[in-house]
């Protein structure tokens, strides 16, 4: 394996990573990825049952993990609640003795102009986006100080200043996520703490893209491709990589040297005319 390619394959080992909205699509293939590569992993999602219209559950997911041979925890988590998220973190060190990955991955979309967002959906989006990022950075921080390694990803677009009509609610509570990560990665770059945003530059298979009918499967790249970008993150020195908002393609390509991502396609070969989000 050259050196480039292990970067998709980094060692885990002893590593304790927590994703949040980890019941089903890209967070469940984040846990079981962070698993096959080492690392112990914390599941945090509402989703205790799974259902015909929301399928999965943390529980389902933590077996996965288990699959591949790594200590799971399922904990019920409202991103919305302060305790909630508080008790997430504490429960983690508890189980595991250490925090090193933090997956801001939980969250609410809403794709409508505001006049057709009620002040209670805008409340919404501003608390399991934004908001949650925030609170599980600022209780996992002081663990990944103390132990001076820590990676936290928050999934998010990259900043712009692009109008964004028919998202602008949505796009706020995005980009608030985007700017608490560069801020938050020079505040601890010096406690080898790297906070880092990523996103893809295409729909990703999963219920939020099957609800809000964004195109077709043969539209939908599958979430490993952001597995791989993530994996190729956690790779490196904490210190050396922060403060970047990425792109999945840019992050494979850049770190791990990949040109063509065709095999990422749900269907196995690109569309006639590809979706891209890139610039929403």
């Amino acid at each position: 394996m050259s050196q480039k390619s292990s970067l998709l394959h980094p060692n885990l080992s002893g590593r304790v990573a927590v994703v949040t909205g980890g019941s089903r699509g890209i967070g469940k293939a984040l846990a079981i990825r962070l698993a096959r590569e080492g690392a112990d992993v914390v599941v945090a999602a509402k989703s205790e049952q799974s259902s015909e219209q929301l399928p999965g559950s943390i529980y389902e997911t933590a077996d996965a993990v288990r699959a591949q041979g790594r200590r799971a925890l399922a904990l019920p988590t409202d991103v919305r609640s302060e305790e909630a998220v508080r008790t997430m973190i504490e429960r983690t060190v508890s189980e595991f003795g250490r925090i090193d990955i933090l997956i801001n991955n939980a969250g609410a979309i809403w794709l409508q102009p505001v006049l057709n967002t009620p002040p209670k959906k805008f409340d919404l989006l501003m608390s399991v986006n934004v908001r949650a990022a925030y609170l599980s950075a600022y209780f996992a921080l002081p663990h990944m100080q103390k132990q001076r390694w820590g990676h936290i990803l928050n999934m998010c677009p990259h900043l712009t200043m692009n109008p964004s009509p028919g998202r602008t609610c949505y796009m706020i509570s995005k980009l608030g996520m985007a700017r608490l990560a560069i801020g938050l990665a020079e505040e601890h770059r010096p406690d080898n703490v790297a906070v880092n945003t990523l996103w893809p530059r295409t729909p990703i298979e999963t219920q939020a893209t099957i609800h809000w009918k964004m195109g077709n499967r043969s539209e939908w790249r599958s979430p490993d491709i952001l597995c791989d970008a993530s994996m190729a993150i956690f790779a490196q020195e904490p210190a050396t990589y922060s403060g970047h908002q990425l792109m999945d393609e840019q992050v494979l390509t850049d770190l791990a040297g990949l040109t063509g991502f065709d095999h990422y396609w749900c269907e196995g070969k690109p569309p006639a005319k590809p979706v891209y989000i890139d610039e929403w």
